[in-house]
């Protein structure tokens, strides 16, 4: 259980941080390109989910990500004796995209977002690190529960 704690806080240092550098250097909705029709870091917010779904439901947000941290680290303490280095990063990394993003919405009541792609004419909605970090998190716990099964 350390393990996901440490780690997850590694994470949670890294999305903020980077949050930190667009918030310092970048004027919203200023955008800086990386690679040409592609990728760039766009500063943007986001005071809702995925897709600026349930937009300035701030209060929402914060319980049920309390919620979902009371449940997930309950499940890690009490499976703590038999997690597989798959369950290790899971964990980690979902925990600590959901605590980087929850930190912006109690500080702010918004989530700083700035990674930007377009792919093949697609303008995927902004993101940011804790956004990939659940992500992949849950890719790999659909694979957890897949190989389970």
């Amino acid at each position: 259980m350390i393990l996901i704690l440490v780690m997850a806080t590694i994470l949670v240092i890294a999305d903020q941080l980077s949050k930190y550098f667009v918030l310092v250097n970048m004027n919203l909705g200023e955008s800086k390109t990386v690679i040409d029709n592609f990728f760039s870091f766009t500063s943007h917010r986001n005071r809702g989910a995925a897709w600026g779904i349930l937009e300035d439901s701030r209060l929402f947000f914060i319980i049920v990500t309390i919620v979902f941290l009371i449940v997930l680290l309950t499940y890690i303490y009490k499976s703590r004796n038999k997690l597989t280095i798959l369950d290790i990063v899971t964990f980690s990394l979902v925990l600590g995209g959901g605590i980087g993003n929850f930190i912006d919405r109690i500080r702010t009541g918004e989530v700083v977002d700035f990674l930007d792609f377009n792919i093949f004419g697609y303008a995927f909605p902004i993101f940011n690190l804790a956004d990939t970090f659940i992500c992949i998190g849950v890719f790999f716990l659909i694979i957890k529960i897949y190989r389970e099964e």
